[in-house]
């Protein structure tokens, strides 16, 4: 069974299911996140949605570099946690899969691609408080002691 942070799914609505790979990228003492600044301002791992034909790791490996400009390397699996959220940038109800991963950032190779994004560099203590969702902040709260 995958844990479910936040609210419950409502009963009148039909979500639809939006596997995603998120990043959890220390590097000396720090974490990479990004900055996204609609449709509210917040913090979060880097990462998003699995598009047909690709795989969860291909997945992170695009949707990081998408979010911070930043190449990646080693990626492990920690986990995953399902979320039931509206999707304002694409209009409808999401069960969110997301899977966590721990990888090492190793070149900044850019900015961010993906407009509204900025990456940002925070403390692990930072991250574990204000990333924007509970399931983000349980894993780096968990991982904390090994970054």
């Amino acid at each position: 069974m995958i844990r479910r942070f936040g609210d419950s799914p409502r009963p009148d609505v039909a979500y639809r299911l939006r596997p995603g790979a998120y990043a959890i990228l220390p590097h000396r003492g720090r974490l990479l996140v990004t900055h996204q600044a609609e449709p509210l301002p917040e913090l979060q791992l880097p990462g998003g949605g699995i598009d047909p034909g690709e795989s969860p790791v291909q997945a992170l490996y695009r949707e990081v570099f998408e979010e911070t400009g930043w190449l990646i390397a080693r990626p492990r699996r920690l986990g995953a946690f399902r979320r039931f959220t509206y999707m304002p940038e694409y209009g409808f109800w999401a069960e969110k899969l997301c899977i966590i991963y721990r990888a090492h950032p190793v070149r900044r190779l850019g900015p961010p691609t993906e407009p509204g994004h900025r990456a940002v560099w925070i403390t692990p203590e930072q991250a574990a408080r204000d990333l924007g969702n509970a399931g983000d902040r349980h894993f780096v709260s968990r991982e904390t002691h090994c970054l």
